[in-house]
């Protein structure tokens, strides 16, 4: 077959599809518009959605931040004129961070920033003393999806059952993150503070056996060596 010959079929070929394609159209032309049309109403609210989320998720870091920065701020030196946004007390300091905090969790609760929020609202409510706000804030934050919030809330938890006599809870709390730690809380972190309330109940030989784990297995690490200096001075 010569070139001239299979251009041609090359093109008869190309024409005839191309001929059935706007055929079918033609006939399916009520079907194709309303797929036109649902997929443009689809992308459109994709792409609205994706720019709601960014904004909100921009907002919901800016007062997380801003809630930080008050929780962070330096006290007013005793003495020294009064200052705008400076605290006299941690009191004071906590009240106000710990107001911003609960805002954060509920303006913005469906994005990871309301964690984070919770997390803090239950420390500050600890600070100040209100040790029911405290546990109903960091028990929320202690679900979170990021393993990373939800053990600093276990082991912030854990705390508050260890200080109001409800060891057995704090102990499966310590356990719970022992077994599936993360970046902010470490298997050893968890198991130094376990062992430090066997030892606050008189259990000697539980903590020295934790101790003496936590030491062996982090050998390098600032756990192993606060593990090895509670093994000496017992």
């Amino acid at each position: 077959m010569d070139t001239q010959t299979r251009h041609a079929l090359k093109k008869d070929k190309f024409a005839q599809a191309a001929a059935s394609s706007a055929s079918w159209i033609g006939e399916h032309k009520s079907s194709v518009a309303r797929w036109s049309i649902t997929a443009g109403v689809a992308i459109v609210f994709v792409a609205g959605a994706l720019a709601f989320w960014i904004w909100r998720s921009s907002a919901a870091k800016a007062a997380l931040g801003a809630a930080m920065d008050v929780y962070t701020s330096p006290l007013a030196i005793p003495g020294a004129p009064p200052e705008p946004g400076i605290y006299s007390t941690a009191s004071d300091r906590a009240k106000e961070a710990n107001r911003q905090f609960v805002a954060v969790a509920h303006d913005f609760s469906w994005l990871p920033e309301a964690a984070r929020a919770r997390y803090f609202a239950g420390i500050t409510d600890e600070e100040m003393g209100e040790n029911g706000s405290a546990e109903k804030e960091l028990t929320a934050a202690s679900h979170s999806w990021d393993r990373n919030v939800a053990n600093l809330a276990k082991l912030a938890l854990a705390g508050l059952y260890h200080q109001t006599a409800r060891d057995d809870e704090a102990i499966d709390l310590y356990n719970q993150i022992a077994q599936k730690p993360s970046t902010t809380v470490s298997t050893s972190v968890a198991q130094l503070d376990l062992a430090d309330l066997y030892a606050s109940e008189g259990k000697q030989d539980k903590a020295r056996a934790l101790w003496a784990k936590v030491r062996d297995t982090d050998k390098e690490g600032a756990a192993g060596q606060i593990a090895a200096e509670k093994l000496l001075a017992k």
